[in-house]
């Protein structure tokens, strides 16, 4: 991850379709020779564009995403739960209820049922044994793309706010204020910073910088400005 580019777009549908041709591509070739694909993928505002132009391209092109993995990057934490685990994966604000509804079903509508994402390839860092997610990533040739996002407030990338250790691991952290700030707008439902969890599971930024073969960072709307 040595080279650097930044490209800027008239529009967030431009932005988005730019990026899911990459995605799409790195699908196709990765079917071609006969390897799985690991997608990095964020929860939120930010990457619904990038995940319903990935859906669409992928329908027009009819493309095979069988042997796609859906790695996400982060979910929060029951609070106070023993032994710890992430929130039930029906509440609204679940990340394990975005991965399901807002990429896998949503990518998996316009392809045929051989072409379609395994519930099973949908893998998220587990709160009992964070460091696993970084071995299991490794053991799977690493990730091909990470779609990146960032908090409006201060800059978070998955759970890692202002001041994470840029060598970190897949860990259980604790949410920055701003973080929590952020996520009653991402999410409705929480009406108010009382409402978010507190504590999340998480990628590092190592996870990210050291198992990435390519990152994009995805920033679109005048309070990422």
């Amino acid at each position: 991850m040595s080279d650097v580019a930044f490209r800027r777009f008239d529009t967030t549908d431009d932005l988005a379709d730019a990026a899911a041709r990459m995605v799409v591509d790195g699908i196709e070739q990765a079917g071609a020779h006969g390897r799985r694909y690991v997608l990095g993928c964020p929860g939120g505002r930010t990457p619904k564009p990038v995940y319903d132009a990935i859906a669409r391209h992928g329908a027009s092109r009819g493309i095979d995403c069988s042997h796609v993995v859906i790695a996400m990057m982060d979910d929060y934490l029951e609070p106070c739960a023993s032994p710890v685990r992430t929130i039930d994966a029906d509440a609204p604000h679940s990340c394990r209820r975005f991965a399901e509804v807002e990429i896998r079903c949503r990518v998996n509508a316009g392809l045929p049922a051989t072409h379609r994402i395994d519930p099973v390839a949908v893998w998220f860092p587990d709160p009992r044994e964070p460091a696993d997610f970084d071995r299991r990533l490794a053991d799977a040739g690493g990730i091909d793309l990470f779609i990146l996002a960032s908090g409006a407030s201060d800059g978070h990338v998955a759970f890692c706010g202002p001041g994470s250790d840029l060598d970190s691991s897949s860990s259980i952290v604790e949410l920055a204020e701003t973080t929590r700030r952020d996520n009653t707008v991402t999410f409705p439902n929480l009406g108010s910073t009382d409402d978010v969890p507190t504590h999340g599971v998480s990628v590092g930024l190592g996870t990210i910088r050291r198992l990435s073969r390519s990152v994009l960072l995805v920033l679109h709307g005048a309070d990422k400005r």
